[in-house]
C-alpha cells in the first residue's frame, strides 16, 4: 500500500478514536464521566446499572481496540505485531475489568484515584500510545517480539 494511502487511513482512523471521544456521552452508558470530572470530591458514588456499565465499557474498549489495531498494522504493516497488539488487549481488559469491577463492588472504599485511573485506561485508547512507542523502539532495536 503506498504511504500517502497508509497516512491518510491512519489519520482518518485517529480521527474516529477522537469522535468516540467527542460523543461518548450518546454513544456509551457511563454515570461516571461527570462522577469524575469534577462530582467526586462532593458526592458519593453515582447510581448505576452494573451489568449495563460493564457491558457499555466493554463496547467502548472493544471499539477503540478496533481502531487502534488497525492504527497499528497500518504503521508497521506486521502482523506480529496485529497478534501481539491483540493479545495485549484483551488480557488488558479483562485484568481492568476484574480489578474495576471489584473496587466497584466495594465502593471505591479504598479511595478514587485507583478506579479513576483504571477507567481511563479501559475508556481511552492508552494502550495505543504505550504500543506505538514499545514498537516503534522494537523496530528500531530489530527484537522480534515472543507470541
Amino acid at each position: 500500500m503506498k504511504k500517502t494511502i497508509r497516512y491518510f487511513l491512519v489519520a482518518l482512523l485517529f480521527l474516529a478514536l477522537v469522535l468516540v471521544r467527542a460523543f461518548e456521552t450518546e454513544l456509551f452508558y457511563d454515570p461516571f464521566i461527570v462522577f469524575f470530572q469534577n462530582d467526586y470530591l462532593y458526592t458519593s458514588i453515582p447510581q448505576f446499572d452494573f451489568g449495563k456499565l460493564i457491558l457499555n465499557l466493554c463496547y467502548r474498549y472493544t471499539l477503540n481496540s478496533i481502531i487502534s489495531i488497525a492504527i497499528i498494522y497500518l504503521v508497521f504493516e506486521k502482523l506480529g505485531y496485529v497478534i501481539l497488539a491483540s493479545k495485549l488487549y484483551v488480557y488488558g481488559f479483562v485484568m481492568l475489568t476484574i480489578v474495576f469491577s471489584v473496587l466497584l463492588y466495594f465502593d471505591f472504599s479504598s479511595g478514587y484515584l485507583l478506579p479513576f485511573y483504571i477507567r481511563r485506561f479501559i475508556i481511552h485508547p492508552l494502550f495505543l500510545l504505550l504500543l506505538l512507542a514499545a514498537l516503534f523502539y522494537e523496530m528500531l532495536i530489530g527484537v522480534k517480539p515472543k507470541l
